[in-house]
């Protein structure tokens, strides 16, 4: 009995020291909600801010858990993609694409429904997913067969493949210079496509990079920021001069970049925990700090509209869930 006193005051200080520090980093934690299914890894995340849906791809599960950010809750656990790897909402088509690399394919889901209306073999394993929404075209890194599929969006058919001569990382849409961009890691390269032609059209070297993985598109700025998986650094690529402006330090295996425009805020998550945040300010970043998010964070949504920021993890406690935090200012 003589004990109680004593965990009462390690319990207090406890809750007094996450209180405390709760907002001292650059992100502060909003909630944290259980979700579905065994612990087991995450991969890409995407969302539809207008339909207020998150998509969260269970790589472990073989899952797509649809989670609504409006009510914060899980509304559906689609089930059938094996080890799946990217996601993407396509707003204006009604539909989702979700790289299945357990069997080579890309499944097309409508929406309004959460239906399948299709199953695309591309490759090998089909990983980061991007719209071309002049040609109605999709383009899906197939990371070790070393090329990038091309699927006719209109007739929900494999439409081409272009050869990358490395392993693919992620794949980004530039709505400004309408090309298509590919990290090849294993050659270190930035690689731009003409999503008309389907032909390589610039090969972009990257000094620096190791193992270059990530990728995000500013379209406004004409930069391209590639996170390297195997030196943990984060490149900033001018795309008109097609130079490496700048190189940040970030957390070990970096993955998922996110990127706020109405704040000018970029997230490098990494496997490692400590997520990256930067500050764009005149086509330039400057670090804004760490956060440590938990570990195998390496994926991140950010909302356009609220600003705030999703990180599924596959441990909470004992069981998966989804970490959602927002600027400390």
């Amino acid at each position: 009995m003589h004990l109680r006193p004593r965990f009462l005051l390690l319990f207090l200080l406890g809750w007094a020291c996450r209180f405390l520090t709760a907002g001292s980093g650059p992100l502060r934690t909003v909630a944290d909600i259980p979700l579905p299914g065994a612990s087991s890894r995450f991969d890409y995340a995407c969302l539809d801010p207008g339909a207020h849906r998150l998509y969260l791809n269970h790589m472990g599960a073989g899952e797509v858990v649809v989670f609504d950010t409006a009510n914060r809750k899980v509304i559906r656990v689609l089930k059938g993609f094996p080890r799946c790897t990217g996601v993407l909402v396509v707003p204006s088509r009604h539909e989702l694409y979700v790289s299945a690399p357990g069997e080579g394919a890309v499944a097309v889901l409508d929406t309004t429904t959460l239906k399948e209306i299709a199953r695309i073999k591309v490759g090998e394993f089909p990983d980061g997913i991007a719209f071309d929404p002049d040609d109605q075209r999709v383009f899906v890194s197939d990371e070790s067969g070393c090329q990038v599929a091309v699927i006719d969006a209109r007739a929900h058919r494999l439409l081409s493949r272009i050869p990358m001569g490395g392993e693919v990382g992620n794949t980004q849409y530039d709505p400004a210079s309408r090309r298509i961009y590919s990290n090849v890691q294993t050659l270190n390269q930035l690689v731009a496509m003409d999503p008309r032609t389907l032909k390589v059209v610039d090969r972009i070297p990257l000094p620096g990079a190791e193992g270059n993985h990530g990728l995000l598109i500013d379209a406004e700025h004409h930069l391209a920021f590639a996170a390297c998986e195997g030196n943990a650094v984060l490149l900033v690529v001018d795309l008109k001069t097609r130079k490496v402006t700048a190189s940040f330090p970030v957390g070990r295996g970096p993955d998922v970049l996110a990127f706020d425009p109405g704040s000018g805020r970029l997230v490098v998550a990494s496997e490692s925990g400590p997520a990256a945040i930067f500050q764009e300010e005149g086509g330039t970043l400057r670090r804004a700090g760490n956060q440590d998010v938990g570990r195998n964070a390496h994926v991140v949504a950010i909302d356009p509209v609220t600003h705030l920021l999703y990180f599924p993890l596959m441990r909470l406690g004992l069981r998966p869930g989804l970490r959602i935090m927002a600027p400390s200012d």
